[in-house]
């Protein structure tokens, strides 16, 4: 029963694999997505214990910043919400079968009882029959004459410090009417917060009912959600820092474009990306943040930016690891192997964005992006590998050569990457935090809380390093920090390439740095006094060691 619950919760969000391709493409060519706004199309409840469910939403909401009474929607003055956070049901309907509509008679009155739940994730223990040493979600007649509760309705015991929370609102079919609709209703949010709805009924006789509608959350300053507001401001950031760079880059470029080399057009492509990815992302959230919906031209281009950019930085680091232009004119038959990596981890890195990225905050299919995820960390496993050996390889050749210049350029590098690799290995142990929030609870309300919660809040940043993050982190209890796992490695990955701008940027010198097919190459460079027959003999090893480099690229 739990695996068939999970299979139909996730129902909404799931992407078939094999097919992910053209579902994209044809989602992309016809619709937008909905974000803030959630939308619910003829879905089926979930049965547990003794209760059927549907998960309506979850966002992290702060408080409203503004306490004015909410203007009553029906009227003909437009609603006010600025400054509020709220949930505003816009509206929802419920569909019942028709066999259950008949059963009743055309003048009999509220003849089945749906209710919303809106609660904060620290009030779970509230909802069901554990404060009353019952297993039962639903109030029977037994709780029902102790007075504990009201019998057909969902057991709730409300907060004492905050009074009407968790919040109920009861909708009613009245008598043969095969739907109901709820009244549309906003609710104010005035403590910030976790926030979880669910639709939930106890009647038997209700089984098989739908539900249609959209709910619309809404934070103080927008619809993004908690976990992505201080993204936008992270992004515009991130555009400034880029297009400082990319101005310093330039003058450069221009300065000596006489001496520039094939690795600096590389490095201009990466900082160039980068600028438009962060701009784009930027205006992504921005527009979200004031239409409650995520345009689906914006994503895509950003989406696409993003991975297009982390290829080509994956790239960079390897080919420089390489020794590509620095101990070696080309990379011989290994060209075609790092294309085709390259071109391999663009399609798993873009397939994964777009699915992170698409549908719903929080209706992804968590079994379709362990799928997707897999993959690109197991690609990202094969360029660190690569890039350390080749690293590996680049410094023994050098040492060989006795090229101290670019020894040196390149043990910078060497410890500019391990500085990365160590802050990166202390950054997944700030992101696994400790389980304080997960304490055993019983009652059957607590288990299907987290059964429901966890696989969708799996997986629900960017980066694939935060995993565990997020299982440990089911209930998303640290939303308020969570946008700072896909800043740290933005920042990161802003670092590395500012590293590589210092140590490769255009000069009048580019030998320092930059292969000769000449003679006595590295003695020139390093000052090296060659008389006699001992600088016969280091040119003659030069030649050498030339002819050797040619002929391993050739043989790769």
């Amino acid at each position: 029963m739990l695996q068939d619950m999970k299979q139909r919760q996730f129902r909404r969000g799931r992407i078939k694999i094999p097919m992910f391709v053209v579902c994209v493409g044809l989602f992309l060519c016809f619709s937008d997505v909905n974000a803030s706004i959630h939308e619910y199309r003829m879905e089926a409840f979930s049965p547990k214990s003794d209760a059927f469910f549907f998960h309506g939403g979850s966002e992290g909401l702060y408080a409203s910043k503004l306490h004015e009474p909410i203007t009553d929607a029906s009227s003909e003055t437009k609603p006010s919400f600025k400054g509020k956070s709220i949930i505003s049901f816009d509206p929802v309907t419920f569909v019942r079968p028709k066999e259950t509509a008949k059963s009743h008679h055309q003048m009999q009155q509220n003849t089945g009882l749906v209710e919303a739940i809106i609660l904060e994730v620290k009030d779970r223990a509230r909802i069901g029959g554990s404060s009353l040493k019952s297993d039962a979600i639903c109030c029977n007649k037994q709780l029902a004459d102790q007075g504990s509760c009201n019998q057909g309705e969902v057991i709730i015991q409300h907060n004492p410090n905050n009074l009407g929370w968790p919040k109920r609102i009861k909708t009613f079919f009245q008598g043969d009417n095969e739907e109901a609709k709820m009244d549309v209703e906003t609710v104010e949010i005035n403590s910030t917060g976790m926030y979880y709805l669910y639709f939930m009924f106890c009647d038997p006789q209700l089984k098989g009912t739908l539900i249609k509608g959209r709910t619309v959350w809404k934070n103080p300053n927008g619809y993004l959600p908690g976990k992505m507001a201080p993204l936008m401001t992270f992004y515009g950031l991130m555009s400034l820092a880029y297009l400082v760079l990319g101005l310093a880059w330039f003058l450069r470029f221009v300065q000596f474009w006489k001496d520039i080399i094939h690795l600096h057009y590389h490095i201009t492509l990466v900082i160039a990306l980068g600028m438009c990815e962060m701009a784009v992302w930027y205006f992504e959230y921005s527009n979200f943040n004031s239409t409650g919906t995520r345009p689906m031209g914006i994503t895509l281009w950003a989406v696409t930016f993003g991975s297009v950019k982390k290829t080509l930085s994956r790239l960079l680091l390897l080919v420089v690891s390489m020794g590509f232009g620095v101990v070696r004119p080309t990379l011989g038959g290994l060209t075609s192997k790092v294309v085709l990596l390259g071109l391999i981890y663009f399609i798993a890195t873009e397939a994964l964005e777009l699915v992170e990225h698409l549908g719903n905050i929080n209706d992804f299919s968590g079994k379709a992006k362990l799928v997707l995820v897999l993959p690109v960390a197991f690609l990202d496993a094969c360029f660190i590998l690569w890039i350390f050996s080749s690293l590996s390889k680049t410094l023994e050749k050098l040492q060989m050569r006795r090229n101290l210049a670019k020894l040196e350029l390149y043990r910078k590098f060497t410890n500019a990457l391990a500085v990365s690799v160590l802050l990166s290995i202390a950054w997944i142990g700030f992101e696994s935090p400790p389980m304080h929030s997960m304490e055993k609870e019983d009652g059957n309300w607590q288990a299907l809380f987290v059964e429901m919660t966890f696989l969708q809040d799996v997986f629900q940043m960017k980066q694939k390093i935060k995993l565990y993050f997020n299982a440990t982190d089911p209930l998303s209890e640290f939303w308020q920090i969570a946008w700072i796992i896909p800043a740290f490695w933005n920042m990161l990955a802003y670092c590395l390439l500012v590293v590589i701008c210092v140590l490769w940027a255009p000069s009048r010198n580019p030998t320092r740095y930059a292969y000769m097919e000449g003679m006595g190459e590295d003695s020139d460079e390093e000052g090296i006094a060659l008389t006699g027959n001992s600088g016969d003999m280091a040119m003659k090893l030069e030649r050498q060691a030339i002819g050797d480099d040619l002929e391993e690229d050739k043989r790769e």
